[in-house]
């Protein structure tokens, strides 16, 4: 991407930063795919030019015990926007249905239960006044070399 094109849309966040700050609307965004996919690259050039509290960045470890024995999707909630915030998430809740089920992290009873409630979870979300953008990155080997 060239340069001019980086730094109008860089100049299109200061842009929603100002109209979040203003507003008080709050959004999550989400960018799942592989590894080396470019989902913590693409987080990067997105807080490059904004406040890192506005445009907050999470990455998740693996659950800790205690995190394993609460609801699912509790962990990733207490990360979830106040008034004038974007959380972009490097990887989210989807983990449960790639990542931890391939690992074998967990069950397949968890996994069904999850595909049962995450329709029901988002539309909370949603329905809360929260934003809410799924995106999935990949790239070829060509392009991570």
């Amino acid at each position: 991407m060239g340069n001019d094109i980086l730094k109008g849309l860089q100049v299109e966040l200061c842009k929603l930063q100002d109209w979040l700050q203003q507003t008080g609307e709050r959004a999550i965004i989400i960018f799942e795919g592989r590894d080396s996919a470019g989902k913590g690259g693409m987080i990067k050039t997105i807080q490059d030019r904004v406040s890192h509290r506005v445009f907050r960045g999470v990455a998740l470890p693996k659950p800790t015990r205690e995190e394993s024995s609460q609801w699912y999707f509790q962990r990733y909630i207490a990360h979830f926007p106040s008034a004038g915030e974007v959380v972009l998430f490097d990887r989210s809740w989807y983990n449960r249905a790639g990542v931890e089920r391939v690992m074998g992290f967990c069950t397949e009873a968890q996994v069904q239960r999850f595909f049962v409630n995450t329709p029901n979870f988002e539309r909370s979300i949603v329905s809360s006044g929260i934003t809410l953008l799924k995106y999935w990155l990949e790239i070829d080997q060509d392009v991570q070399l």
